[in-house]
């Protein structure tokens, strides 16, 4: 077994259908972080949260074009500063939620606490990935990509679970 290369061990590149599934999954997760971004400017305090959406939209477009980009010091840097403040905040959230909140989604502290896990997990899927990448890490990145698409057009069609939101959430999009 000595100096052959295995499919899906660390030392052997991913299937060509990994690599551009994983870049279809980052450049759908920049468009998502990017809406998220743009969908912010109605709210109080955008500066602060289109900040928090367009760092991993810039963060996921750059590892879409090239996915070894993760080993590099300046995108680990500030994934890993992002990771760190999305993650202090997204737990202040969850203590102050955990005795308020019935519903997460009715709350803007609950929105904004599942927005932060996405980023955290998402970046963190990131990490690695130019080196690493095999279909479990892959799967998840699909049904990561997936899911807030989802969850955003299920909320956009159902007008009775936004009725009671804020109107500045109402009215983006």
């Amino acid at each position: 077994m000595e100096g052959k290369s295995q499919p899906g061990l660390c030392n052997s590149p991913p299937p060509p259908v990994y690599l551009w599934s994983w870049r279809a999954c980052n450049i759908c997760m920049a468009f998502f972080f990017a809406l998220a971004a743009y969908v912010q400017i109605n709210d109080p305090d955008a500066g602060i949260w289109i900040v928090v959406y367009v760092i991993p939209a810039a963060l996921s477009f750059l590892v879409g074009l090239n996915p070894p980009i993760t080993d590099n010091f300046i995108w680990r840097s500030l994934s890993d500063l992002h990771v760190y403040m999305c993650s202090m905040v997204a737990i202040l959230w969850a203590w102050r939620l955990r005795r308020t909140a019935k519903n997460v989604f009715q709350e803007e502290e609950g929105r904004e606490f599942l927005g932060l896990v996405i980023i955290v997990i998402w970046i963190l899927l990131c990490r690695h990935s130019g080196k690493y990448l095999g279909g479990f890490r892959l799967s998840i990145a699909v049904l990561i990509t997936v899911l807030p698409f989802i969850t955003w057009l299920y909320y956009y069609i159902n007008k009775e679970l936004r009725a009671s939101w804020p109107d500045h959430c109402r009215n983006t999009i």
